[in-house]
């Protein structure tokens, strides 16, 4: 069994379990989230591969909440974990599972707490446990927080710029009037403003 048939019979169908591939939620399949490494060689480069994560938990289209790492069924779930902290830790979010299809391992970065679960938390559970870590109290702040973005970029958001674009109305919606994004040139920051 390879790691593609681990993730078509155990990991998507314990997704689709607890819910998440039911509107508005969604899974994320294979997301790149990074080009790969520019390494010079010579006069030119060569690429690395892309890093792309397994899967990600969305609870709606432009608010990941998680991300998934599978491993084949031979394989632990925990030699999927680091993996998943390091995609969690780029995209900005606080929930990294890592599977192998029977195991389940989530790390939470609000406690700091590694578990094993026998089952994925469903997304009304996660974003209750997302708004707690991020003290978004208010229902209505949190509405705001999951309204749909400016779609009609011409390449889609980088994962950085998704990021920028969340923490900000984030920010917004909890009063903070003053923030300050940094973006690097070329990195889409018209994209981010509108």
């Amino acid at each position: 069994m390879t790691e593609a048939d681990t993730c078509r019979k155990f990991v998507v169908p314990a997704l689709q379990r607890a819910g998440w591939d039911a509107e508005p939620h969604g899974i994320a399949e294979q997301r790149t989230i990074t080009d790969g490494r520019i390494i010079p060689v010579g006069k030119g480069f060569v690429r690395k591969p892309p890093k792309r994560a397994d899967y990600l938990l969305c609870h709606q289209r432009n608010f990941p909440l998680g991300v998934v790492e599978a491993k084949g069924i031979w394989k632990s779930a925990g030699d999927g974990l680091q993996q998943a902290k390091e995609y969690a830790e780029m995209l900005g979010l606080y929930f990294a599972y890592a599977s192998n299809g029977p195991e389940i391992l989530e790390f939470d970065y609000f406690t700091g707490k590694e578990s094993v679960l026998a089952a994925y938390p469903t997304p009304d559970e996660l974003w209750q446990r997302y708004r707690a870590g991020r003290g978004i109290k208010d229902d209505g702040a949190a509405a705001k927080l999951l309204t749909p973005i400016h779609t009609a970029v011409k390449k889609g958001e980088r994962y950085y710029a998704q990021i920028a674009i969340n923490r900000a109305v984030e920010g917004i919606v909890q009063g903070i009037l003053r923030q300050l994004l940094t973006m690097a040139t070329g990195t889409g920051k018209t994209a981010v403003a509108f």
